[in-house]
């Protein structure tokens, strides 16, 4: 059904098999950054509209791929596609956030969430083979979801939170109501990646991007808990191919011993973490087992000259150290990454500097062992 891939290197990083260089790819590679996306942002009228659209997010999501020699492509979707196919009404304004028409902050409210049925979200997974078949093999692509955590900030507040009061609030004052929006969610994202799975993802990715703003052992309890729930319903291959499953916490350097024992492949870490303290403590050694590391280079280094960009790659490829290069055998993988999103004011040429560096100095250090 779909072409042989061309290139593997994302993939056998995440299963800590030996690669030629580092592979990397961008969180929000397809986006704002780039004048061809604007153009075609345009055309759709609104973000939903071009999120929707089969063909425009096919588009949008090869056009990173058309500049830079990216070693991933990654849906071009939103994390709040979930909770609006529950029935919440999502919304973007220009140059504005996310917003829920209908918020869930009482019991009433919980009671009438659901895990929506996946017909609703037909579109992402037409998008999904829509985009495996254009990209005819080049580079794999990853699915993603937000977290059970992360949805449920965004379906509490109505939209993203400079405090996170509301749906703190009621963490700390109904906690059983947060476990049963979380309980649902989780279930839902796990129904939602498979499905994506199905539909030609090669790998999934689970984004708990405001899984750092918790207290430690609320983290515990209300994020890592639901992504272990996510993780243990998500399937292992499609069509005899193993899938790997990637999750992202940002600000969850604190818990990484933790998240060590996520059933996953790949952790992807925020700039905050350093990435030899990373690798000593769950990267594990040659022939035995560990995570791979995905990250964690500050999108504002893109702001930077190309000469200084080249400079910061170099630094936190050095950070992780000596890739292993033992065929035989699995051991300590990079993927290099961003540890968060791209600036929608990022100058297109610093992300080629970027991922030129990374290639280039990723062959050099395997190239002098």
């Amino acid at each position: 059904m779909f072409a042989p891939l061309q290139n593997d290197t994302f993939l056998r990083a995440c299963w800590r098999q030996a690669t030629d260089h580092t592979p990397v790819w961008l969180m929000r590679q397809a986006g704002r950054y780039l004048p061809e996306y604007c153009a075609t942002r345009a055309k759709a009228g609104s973000f939903m509209g071009l999120a929707t659209n089969v063909d425009y997010a096919t588009e949008v999501t090869l056009q990173p791929l058309d500049r830079y020699p990216l070693d991933a492509s990654i849906l071009f979707s939103d994390i709040l596609t979930v909770p609006d196919a529950m029935g919440l009404g999502l919304s973007f304004a220009m140059g504005e956030g996310p917003k829920f028409a209908k918020v869930v902050r009482d019991e009433a409210a919980v009671d009438a969430l659901a895990v929506p049925d996946m017909d609703k979200l037909r579109y992402v997974f037409d998008a999904v083979t829509s985009i495996r078949r254009a990209l005819n093999g080049r580079v794999p692509l990853i699915g993603f979801s937000g977290s059970p955590w992360t949805l449920a900030c965004y379906m509490v507040e109505g939209g993203g939170s400079d405090d996170y009061r509301l749906v703190k609030s009621l963490m700390y004052s109904r906690p059983d109501l947060m476990h049963r929006i979380l309980a649902i969610n989780a279930d839902a994202v796990a129904l939602y990646l498979n499905t994506q799975i199905e539909a030609g993802a090669q790998a999934v990715m689970v984004f708990d991007s405001w899984g750092g703003v918790l207290a430690d052992g609320a983290f515990q309890e209300f994020s890592l808990a639901y992504t272990r729930r996510v993780l243990a319903q998500l399937k292992r291959e499609q069509d005899g191919v193993p899938i790997p499953r990637l999750v992202f916490t940002k600000g969850g350097g604190l818990w990484l011993d933790q998240m060590a024992s996520l059933d996953c492949e790949v952790l992807g870490l925020d700039w905050t973490v350093n990435l030899a303290r990373a690798r000593a403590l769950v990267g594990g050694q040659v022939g035995g087992a560990g995570k791979a590391l995905q990250g964690n280079i500050d999108p504002n280094v893109l702001f930077a000259p190309p000469a200084q960009i080249d400079a910061q790659v170099k630094q936190v490829l050095d950070s992780f150290g000596q890739p292993h290069t033992d065929r035989t055998a699995s051991g300590p993988t990079h993927i290099f990454n961003l540890g968060h999103g791209i600036s929608q004011f990022t100058p297109p040429a610093h992300v080629k500097a970027l991922v030129d560096a990374v290639h280039t100095h990723s062959r050099a250090m395997r190239q002098a062992r």
